[in-house]
C-alpha cells in the first residue's frame, strides 16, 4: 500500500488508520480461509496406475495449490498493511522507530507477528510447493508407490499461524497507539516547562 496515496487522503482529512485495520483483518482472515479450504480440497492419495516397471500417479483435478499460494500472499499483504500502519505518521506526526518499539510488549507482538507471517507462509507456499511437484512429477519406478499427496494437516496449521500474525498486529496497533500518544505528551509536557522557565526568568 503507498504510503504517499494515504497521505494525500489524511490531507483530505480522511483518517487512514481504520482503512488500514480493515486491511490487517481482511487479509488475514483470507488468509486463514484460503488456507484452510486448501487443507479440505487437498486429496490424501492420488490413484496408482501401474505400467511396465512404474507406477503413474493420478491426481484429481483440485484447487489447493492456488489456494495455498493465495493464502500466503494475504498473509503478506497483511503483514505489508501492519508495518505501515505502526509506523505511518498519523497527522503529519511521526515517531521514531526507536521510540515507536521502546516497549518490550511492543516488540514482542512487533516481531511475533513478523516471525508468525513468515511461518505461515513458508510453510503454506513450501507444502504448495512440494503439491504441485508430486503432481508434476508423477512417474515412479516404485512399483508400490502409493502416490501420496502433501503431507496432510500442513495448510490448515499454516492457516492458523497466519490468522495469528494478523491478531497479533492488531495488538501491535493498539500498543502503538498508546506509545505513541505518551511520545507526544511528553514532548507538549516538555515545552511547556520550556515556555514556563522562559517566562518565569524573563
Amino acid at each position: 500500500m503507498d504510503t504517499k496515496l494515504l497521505d494525500s487522503f489524511e490531507s483530505m482529512g480522511f483518517n487512514p488508520k481504520p482503512l488500514l485495520v480493515i486491511c490487517i483483518i481482511f487479509f488475514g482472515f483470507s488468509a486463514f480461509v484460503l488456507g484452510i479450504l486448501a487443507e479440505f480440497k487437498k486429496p490424501a492419495f492420488g490413484t496408482p496406475i501401474p505400467g511396465k516397471d512404474v507406477v503413474v500417479c493420478k491426481y484429481p483435478k483440485d484447487p489447493s495449490v492456488a489456494l495455498g499460494t493465495l493464502s500466503a500472499v494475504s498473509v503478506l499483504i497483511s503483514t505489508v498493511v501492519g508495518v505501515i500502519a505502526v509506523h505511518f505518521p498519523y497527522e503529519g506526526k511521526s515517531v521514531p522507530s526507536k521510540a515507536l518499539l521502546s516497549s518490550q510488549a511492543i516488540k514482542i507482538f512487533y516481531y511475533g507477528a513478523i516471525l508468525l507471517t513468515a511461518s505461515g507462509a513458508g510453510t503454506t507456499l513450501f507444502n504448495a510447493a512440494n503439491e504441485g511437484l508430486l503432481r508434476v512429477h508423477n512417474v515412479h519406478e516404485e512399483v508400490e508407490y502409493g502416490c501420496p499427496t502433501a503431507k496432510t494437516g500442513v495448510f490448515g496449521g499454516a492457516a492458523f499461524l497466519s490468522l495469528d500474525a494478523s491478531l497479533f498486529w492488531l495488538v501491535c496497533l493498539m500498543l502503538v497507539a498508546n506509545n505513541r500518544e505518551d511520545y507526544f505528551d511528553g514532548d507538549e509536557v516538555e515545552d511547556k516547562g520550556g515556555e514556563y522557565g522562559r517566562l518565569a526568568n524573563s
